[in-house]
């Protein structure tokens, strides 16, 4: 299954071309990182995809070919824009009675257990709380709707290093719980490779790399020699970018580091960060993969088989898997606690001034 799935995808804002000519085929099951320079066409694509923006020409479907904005595709993808809609006003545990109000799927024992397992104050105005609080507090909202496909269009940009790190690992942590797929926009290439499995550049509105990380990583390398041997070198294999720095060059090519060498030259493995930056140095470069079909990606390999385990692995899990289950039943009767009665109205959640 593809979680998402585009053709001759472009989108016009009077003269301007924010996306053009974009055919991209995602796999579902992996955390997809979507890259590139501001005015790109990051977001415009995430819009595309959740059906809050509709395309000039071409089309974009999600999760198998459902049209994206359709009542179908609404049910089943969830997205947080940059500036997540959270009222700064109103307390955590009515911010959740507010988002259950709004989505028939929301399950609000699981958000506020989770809020919980943060430290998250269900009584605490969501305006007191940090920006890494509110980022978990927008991805709770987003994951208590059980969506087959979750967006984040710069879920990263106003949170500091630490608060990074733990969006990231939660995030991590949910897609393997839930199984589902994942696209987010970022500017902080440094994070990507720890967290994404599969990636997707756009420079200047167009699709320049797609494909996943291992692959991709696997099939470029860095060779280091002779700055006068470079452009030669460049030539003879096709490389994406050289970078001169004094006597000596650094060339990307595209074949495994194992490969060896040219006489003169050494050759390392290319990071991703290197490879993305090259990329995006070279604007006529690109690495663009096939169509994919349903049958690929993560999604199909399912969970690993306990029973292959030995007998130790195997009673280890179990009395790790029963403290877990103990503590989630002590927070879901804490979430039943804290939370507003199922049966608040809106008038009662949301104040008059913002309605």
């Amino acid at each position: 299954m593809n979680a998402i799935e585009c053709s001759g995808l472009a989108k016009r804002y009077g003269r301007t071309w924010a996306l053009k000519e974009c055919s991209l085929a995602v796999p579902g099951g992996h955390i997809v990182a979507l890259v590139g320079p501001n005015g790109a066409g990051k977001t415009t694509l995430l819009q595309l995809a959740t059906g809050l923006s509709r395309p000039t020409t071409g089309s974009i479907t999600v999760l198998d070919h459902v049209p994206a904005g359709s009542l179908d595709a609404l049910e089943r993808v969830a997205f947080v824009a940059q500036d997540a809609p959270l009222y700064q006003h109103l307390p955590v545990a009515a911010m959740v009675a507010l988002a259950e109000g709004l989505n028939p799927r929301f399950e609000r024992i699981r958000a506020a257990r989770r809020l919980l397992e943060l430290d998250i104050d269900l009584h605490r105005k969501v305006g007191k709380l940090s920006g890494g609080q509110q980022a978990q507090l927008a991805l709770t909202l987003a994951l208590a709707r059980r969506p087959e496909l979750l967006i984040l269009d710069e879920p990263l940009a106003r949170l500091d290093p630490l608060a990074r790190h733990d969006f990231m690992a939660a995030l991590m942590v949910a897609t393997v719980e839930d199984g589902l797929s994942v696209m987010f926009s970022s500017h902080v290439v440094a994070e990507l490779e720890r967290v994404a499995d599969y990636v997707v550049v756009l420079a200047s509105g167009r699709l320049q790399v797609a494909g996943d990380i291992a692959d991709l990583l696997g099939g470029h390398s860095m060779l280091t020699g002779p700055a006068g041997e470079a452009e030669e070198l460049a030539a003879r294999l096709a490389a994406v970018q050289v970078r001169p720095a004094g006597r000596q060059a650094r060339v990307l090519v595209r074949r495994p580091a194992a490969t060896p060498p040219p006489a003169g030259w050494e050759s390392d493995e290319v990071s991703l960060e290197e490879l993305i930056l090259a990329y995006l140095r070279a604007p006529s470069a690109s690495a663009l993969p096939g169509p994919v079909g349903p049958s690929e990606g993560r999604a199909a390999d399912g969970p690993r088989d306990l029973a292959a385990a030995p007998d130790g692995a195997r009673r280890g899990a179990r009395r790790r898997r029963g403290a877990r289950d103990r503590a989630g039943r002590e927070r879901d009767r804490d979430a039943r606690r804290v939370l507003p009665d199922r049966g608040l109205r809106l008038p009662d959640v949301v104040p008059r001034a913002v309605r």
